[in-house]
């Protein structure tokens, strides 16, 4: 394809305008030139024609949280099996974190993934780089020089600054450079062994518990600590409702606060760990349905502004091991949107809502031009069908790993078309065209 495409008989919901109507998009050199309601008056030379079919067509997703095994694990996830992923679920942006091995705290390292992430992903790769050399929490990186290497945030990835004087320097440091601290609130000597949210069912199951307060103290930590800096600080993801009023109150006086939350948190609960099923071992642990009630507030108020992925591959090696032994972590890009289209078919979230979670603020946030359905923004378009039943199937994963908290579940919704700068990278097996990716 050119790049020159006309989509036709869409439902456009767009959350950066708040726009919900049938219309149509006209796209020309992977921009949009136009959005028009009802049909299109026109269209680029050599443009193709696609029939939405009343279809929603949304900007599409961008996932602030991806772990990728690439470089130095690739056997768990390369940049090109986890874009095809991201491609499969919507998903035409990502920060990587920067967990890798080397970590990515120097600037030619940024540049290589951009790079590579150019050359073998199907969607765009955006490199977050590492707050501390190492990821070890003592020596503070050349934020300068990463930035101007093209990092688009900055953050430990899984790892939490303990110290508050720590805290206070990075946060000080990178308001020097308007650029986004993304934070994994988690107070280590509060978790310390524990593996799943502590309360009953942690002490029927026998396993150690995890309170919520090694989540809240870090969180209220760091909000002062914003405040005091002026620093641009998103916490990375939350889980429960006692930070949700943390973040409320702290919204009213800090503008440049925001907050995440995966969509492992959104939708499940410690109930689903009870069979002992490692693939619900996550950072932070499913927490009690009171606070999933809570968080799903939280992000209708305001109070969360993103939904990611926490898109985390692990090997059987380290997955297949008793439920305290294991290690954390989930993927998740391809099951993301589907996921979270069950709070719109229960009522919990608006469509709207919930996508604005997952588009326009974390565009808005990484100071991306993407996320938005408008004139001149980068053609960067998912086709949803938000009634398409399917179930998870681990031999369907585009993932090099399989490990997902959603195996087996039954979903209603999927992508249907993904376009990357107005070219396709996926596909359904359902679609008329019948292409796959």
């Amino acid at each position: 394809m050119t790049g020159n495409l006309v989509i036709t008989n869409a439902r456009i919901v767009d959350p950066a305008s708040s726009r919900d109507a049938k219309g149509s998009v006209l796209i020309k050199d992977g921009r949009i030139t136009d959005v028009v309601d009802g049909a299109a008056p026109g269209a680029p030379e050599n443009a193709e024609t696609r029939d939405a079919r009343g279809m929603v067509l949304a900007p599409g997703l961008i996932d602030m949280r991806v772990f990728t095994g690439e470089p130095g694990h690739e056997y768990r996830e390369t940049l090109t099996t986890a874009g095809a992923a991201a491609a499969a679920g919507g998903v035409t942006s990502f920060v990587l974190m920067p967990d890798t091995t080397p970590v990515i705290d120097d600037g030619a390292l940024v540049d290589y993934l951009l790079r590579r992430g150019a050359t073998e992903a199907p969607v765009n790769i955006l490199p977050s780089a590492a707050l501390t050399r190492g990821l070890k929490g003592e020596e503070i990186t050349e934020f300068g020089l990463l930035r101007e290497a093209g990092a688009v945030a900055l953050t430990d990835g899984r790892n939490s600054i303990q110290s508050a004087g720590m805290m206070r320097a990075l946060l000080t440091y990178a308001r020097n450079f308007d650029m986004v601290v993304m934070h994994h609130v988690a107070e280590r000597s509060l978790i310390a062994d524990g593996v799943m949210n502590e309360g009953t069912l942690a002490t029927v199951s026998g396993l150690k518990g995890i309170p919520v307060e090694a989540e809240t103290i870090p969180l209220a930590r760091d909000l002062q600590l914003a405040a005091l800096t002026g620093a641009r600080y998103h916490a990375a993801q939350v889980s429960t409702g006692l930070s949700v009023d943390l973040l409320t109150e702290a919204r009213q006086k800090l503008p440049h606060v925001s907050a995440g939350i995966s969509i492992n948190n959104l939708s499940l609960n410690e109930n689903d760990v009870a069979p002992y099923r490692t693939f619900f071992r996550l950072s932070p642990p499913l927490r009690s349905e009171d606070d999933r009630q809570a968080v799903i507030a939280g992000l209708n108020s305001g109070a969360i502004d993103v939904i990611h992925s926490a898109h985390d591959p692990q090997d059987a090696e380290v997955k297949r091991q008793p439920f305290a032994e294991a290690s954390d972590g989930a993927i998740g890009l391809e099951t993301m949107l589907a996921a979270a289209l069950r709070l719109v078919h229960s009522g919990d979230v608006p469509l709207m809502t919930l996508l604005r979670a997952m588009t326009s603020r974390p565009a808005e946030i990484l100071g991306l031009e993407s996320g938005r359905i408008a004139k001149g923004a980068p053609a960067d378009l998912i086709l949803i069908d938000p009634d398409y039943p399917w179930v998870v199937q681990e031999s369907s994963f585009r993932s090099r790993s399989r490990n997902s908290a959603f195996e087996g579940a039954r979903l209603q919704g999927a992508v249907m078309h993904t376009f990357v700068a107005g070219r396709p990278v996926f596909s359904h097996a359902d679609t008329v065209e019948g292409a796959t990716a």
